[in-house]
């Protein structure tokens, strides 16, 4: 098991120009690398994302959360003021249940995004309160809205609780196939019985979907989850 702490840095910048010249990355970068100098940390992998703030769609920062919480590492950034203001990025750190640090607010942590999510998410809450009264307004004044078949289109999609299950099983499998290639490496060094599956898996810091440690059972149904043929 490794004594050091685990980081997984992510970086961002606003326009493909900086991105290209480096230009706010390098200095992101220098201030993660003091961070994990001082916290005796070792960086498993960094992540750019080259993004503006306007944009919601993360996908760097998803690859960043899941890697961080497979192997149950700290997510860095360097500086948490260029991104307080995004509540998708707030969201989702809040929901991922990923370790977070700021390097330039070390003291910020779950709470402070939690609590920085809370107000982001108290906005939207009232933006859409100001749009269901527009949308009354509307119809008060004869305005047609929405779709017509949209309670058939929902009815289709088979929301409820077995889409519920359907996504927590859903996103099993998305864990279980990025184990995928940790197995076939250790099948290849030999490591094959449940045990020295489970041993080395914890060993080299991976988590189970619900972020614990790994015994036999949770290896058992992780190769059924893949299916044991193709693990052979």
């Amino acid at each position: 098991m490794w004594a050091t702490m685990k980081i997984v840095s992510y970086l961002r910048v606003s326009t493909a120009r900086q991105g290209q010249s480096g230009l706010g990355l390098e200095a992101q970068a220098a201030a993660i690398e003091a961070y994990a100098r001082r916290a005796g940390g070792r960086q498993l992998q960094t992540f750019t994302e080259i993004e503006s703030g306007k944009n919601n769609q993360r996908p760097e920062l998803a690859k960043a959360l899941h890697l961080a919480k497979v192997t149950g590492a700290t997510l860095v950034i360097a500086k948490l003021d260029r991104l307080s203001r995004n509540a998708a990025f707030l969201l989702s750190l809040k929901e991922s249940g990923v370790k977070f640090v700021a390097a330039d607010m070390p003291e910020a942590n779950e709470l402070t995004v939690g609590i920085m999510a809370l107000v982001a998410q108290q906005e939207r809450e009232a933006i859409s309160k100001r749009t269901t009264e527009a949308l009354k307004a509307a119809r008060a004044r004869g305005v047609r809205l929405g779709n017509p078949n949209g309670a058939a289109a929902l009815k289709r999609a088979g929301k409820g609780n077995t889409a519920s299950l359907q996504a927590i099983q859903d996103k099993a499998d998305r864990h279980a196939e990025n184990l995928r290639p940790v197995l076939q490496a250790m099948a290849s060094e030999g490591i094959t019985s449940l045990g020295s599956i489970a041993s080395a898996l914890n060993e080299r810091g991976m988590l189970t979907p619900r972020g614990g440690r790994w015994h036999k059972s949770s290896v058992c149904n992780l190769l059924h989850r893949l299916g044991s043929r193709s693990m052979a």
